[in-house]
């Protein structure tokens, strides 16, 4: 009585078993070349530099950029290009951390465009 028991258990482990093992690999199998590749959107792949901005700036340029903590330059009056707020924010400048080694230059661009904003119709 304990193999007919056991033996229907044992069908049903080893079929759930094989499923587990065989229907992925029957299923990477199937894709036809019909399919399109998946592709990110750029705006899922842009770094977002007003979030960047609130993680490492926001403690000496304050939430308008303009609070000037240990000596940070008030972005609301800065002249700087898009292009010099790049090189300020990767190398840093005077009490400035250069953050070449912490951003990648995507996320610097990112940062920079976002403090452009502050001084937008200066």
């Amino acid at each position: 009585m304990n193999d007919r028991i056991s033996s229907p258990l044992l069908f049903a482990a080893g079929a759930a078993l094989l499923a587990l093992v065989v229907l992925p690999l029957v299923a990477g199998c199937g894709s036809s070349q019909a399919e399109k590749p998946r592709v990110a959107t750029a705006a899922a792949q842009a770094p977002d530099g007003e979030a960047i901005y609130k993680k490492y700036c926001i403690a000496c340029h304050g939430s308008a950029g303009d609070m000037g903590m240990n000596g940070a330059a008030n972005l609301q009056q800065s002249k700087l290009t898009l292009e010099e707020r790049v090189q300020v924010i990767r190398d840093g400048r005077n009490m400035m951390t250069p953050f070449k080694d912490l951003l990648s230059e995507a996320e610097i661009e990112a940062v920079a465009k976002y403090t452009m904003k502050f001084s937008e119709g200066q």
